[in-house]
């Protein structure tokens, strides 16, 4: 790792490895996630950062034998699948952190290491679905395609590519224009292709003949995880995660005609298989016979989890038992050949763990023999709701720091915390900064303002157009609610966040000026414009459909970009920054401490040279973590 580079008011520092802290025991050491199972559901190919760097590795789980690291390149590994002949484990990889990512294939035993997707540097790619014999995947390649007029747009490309490199690539399909073009399943017979595409808030699921590539129908799909629906084996019923004509998603079986059709639109057999009152269903995982399913619904933020059988009434899902589940979130689900499930879970007192669920009759998640064990000290949070000043319903995660004593031991200085997105959700998993903070003495805040996940469509839409305004007066009322509880010291009030959360940072600083002491901007947009020119050309177009389009809403987007209410900027401002971030460039860190400076505004940027959007070395983001609570200790006691 090369130096970090901090930039204070007057002067520039250039620390030096040694300036980072070292271990805490109260932090994680290692996490795993993004598990998938073997086809004999005896071993599992995973994420770990025990390394310091998200790499691949496999582990049995069961038996003896510990994990062993597959790949031991430092790029960081984003997504894994393991194929249903058990002959390949394909993943993702994203050089630094940045969007150009690569997908790669290797065998179990880390032989035959083989480049699939992603070679040209200016391209990203990304995983689909196996072929259900295993002998082809799935990938989505996005590459800038100049439109004659200077100017660049990313066109997606999904094909089947063969993991021995024997046959050529086969083009599925392609699309563009706020593009997110993925593969999720092939029928047995390698009839039908179920792809996703479409902006966000707007997916879709399409049906694809593979002998024409003529598409046989379409369907509105819910956002969030990628993997929307699956085939039954006959190829007859369609299992969709949507939210259609919906408020919360839920589970609905398509009848489909022998030609693959799901009919016209009027006259479709659509059946809701299985629902939730004010609960999404946010992964579905059907297993390789197609009779069972596992349902994870998120609740409020905390996941519940049921199997269902599929059948034999056409789109019938017949609950067979509830999954307890040892950590409040789960975070994604693999199916083995047996009917065994792989489950990854994250908690708010443990590091992301990976259980095995074992297909025997009331079987109970078993932990995989090489996870790590929970934090001693970690301070969980409890669900605190409140109403915002338009009437609508917000909530949040309120974590009380040791020193502060019981709630009414009086008002502790406290941090509001926002998520990216905007379309995330904050939510009862363990935050290594979170608790660094709370070792310090401060309280956090981790509320969902209107645009988060979680609440139905209608509440992740309330931030569209001059709805974002109303975001940021959320996080507003946020703090003053912690105030009028008695939790928060109105004079020792800050905010902190990350991507659309450090824009809310920024928003919030300059809308409501006299209400933070302090805030803490982490990689967030600071100017609409400047973002637009200057982010990847597919994130552009997929980012207009959020924000606003950057001609057609020029006024305003220059009215919701912090840069244009710079002159109210009062409080000491800390800006967090990946100098390799290529969705949201450093120069929006960079304009917004030079306009802060330039005003006598206390003002420090620390850059990361070797971080993306995303710090994925264990160094970085423990030096984040140390400079931030420096940062809140300096300005906030």
């Amino acid at each position: 790792m090369r130096a970090q580079h901090v930039t204070g008011q007057h002067t520039a520092t250039q620390p030096t490895a040694s300036d980072a802290p070292g271990p805490d025991p109260c932090l994680p050491r290692h996490g795993c996630a993004q598990a998938a199972t073997d086809p004999t559901g005896t071993a599992a190919a995973y994420i770990c950062d025990r390394g310091g760097v998200p790499q691949l590795w496999t582990g049995p789980l069961s038996g003896g034998g510990g994990p062993r690291l597959l790949d031991p390149a430092p790029d960081p590994v984003t997504a894994v699948s393991w194929s249903p002949d058990g002959r390949w484990i394909a993943y993702t990889s994203a050089p630094d952190g940045a969007e150009h990512g690569r997908v790669l294939c290797i065998r179990p035993d880390g032989t035959g290491r083989r480049l699939l997707a992603g070679a040209n540097p200016r391209a990203a790619a990304y995983l689909g679905c196996w072929s259900r014999d295993g002998s082809a995947l799935a990938v989505t390649e996005v590459v800038p395609v100049g439109d004659g007029s200077g100017h660049s747009h990313g066109l997606l490309a999904a094909s089947l590519v063969d993991p021995e490199g024997v046959r050529p690539p086969r083009r599925l399909a392609t699309e563009s224009g706020a593009a997110t073009l993925r593969v999720c399943d092939l029928t047995p017979d390698g009839r039908l292709g179920l792809l996703r595409r479409g902006p966000r808030g707007h997916r879709e699921a399409v049906l694809l003949r593979l002998a024409d590539l003529v598409e046989a129908g379409t369907f509105p799909v819910a956002d969030g995880d990628p993997w929307i629906g699956r085939f039954a084996p006959d190829g007859r019923t369609l299992w969709l995660r949507s939210d259609a004509e919906r408020e919360f998603a839920a589970l609905l079986a398509v009848a489909l005609d022998p030609d693959g059709s799901p009919g016209p639109a009027g006259a479709r057999t659509v059946r809701v298989a299985a629902q939730r009152s004010g609960a999404d269903l946010e992964l579905l995982t059907v297993a390789p016979d197609g009779g069972t399913a596992l349902l994870g619904w998120n609740q409020q933020g905390r996941s519940s989890a049921e199997l269902v059988r599929l059948g034999p009434e056409p789109g019938a899902a017949t609950t067979m038992r509830q999954i307890p589940l040892p950590h409040e979130v789960l975070t994604s689900v693999d199916a083995d050949g047996t009917g065994g499930l792989l489950l990854s879970l994250s908690g708010s007192r443990s590091r992301p763990g990976i259980w095995s669920l074992p297909a025997a009759p009331g079987a109970e998640p078993q932990p995989a023999p090489w996870i790590s064990e929970p934090v001693p000290g970690a301070v969980g949070p409890r669900a605190i709701g409140l109403t915002a000043r338009d009437g609508l319903p917000l909530s949040g995660w309120y974590y009380r720091a040791p020193a502060s004593g019981p709630d009414d031991a009086g008002p502790a200085p406290c941090v509001v915390h926002l998520h990216g997105g905007p379309e995330s959700q904050e939510r009862p998993v363990l935050e290594p900064l979170f608790q660094q903070l709370l070792s310090r003495g401060f309280d956090v805040f981790a509320p969902n303002v209107r645009g988060s996940s979680g609440f139905g469509r209608s509440f992740v839409d309330a931030d569209l157009g001059e709805g974002r305004f109303a975001a940021v007066d959320d996080v507003a009322d946020c703090a003053l609610h912690l105030v009028g509880l008695g939790l928060a010291d109105p004079g020792r009030l800050a905010v902190m966040g990350r991507s659309y959360g450090g824009y809310l940072v920024l928003a919030a600083l300059v809308r409501h000026p006299e209400l933070f002491r302090t805030g803490v901007d982490i990689c967030g947009i600071s100017d609409f414009a400047t973002f637009f020119a200057g982010t990847e050309p597919w994130i552009a177009e997929s980012a207009a459909a959020k924000y606003g389009h950057p001609e057609r809403d020029r006024l305003l987007l220059r009215q919701l970009s912090p840069m244009t209410g710079v002159d109210a900027l009062r409080a000491p401002l800390l800006a967090v920054h990946g100098a390799q971030d290529s969705n949201v460039p450093i120069g929006e860190s960079e304009q917004i401490v030079a306009a802060a400076r330039a005003r006598g505004v206390t003002a420090s940027l620390l850059e990361l040279p070797d971080e993306g959007h995303d710090f994925v070395h264990e160094q970085s983001r423990a030096l984040v973590r140390e400079k931030v609570a420096d940062w809140f200790e300096r300005h906030l006691q």
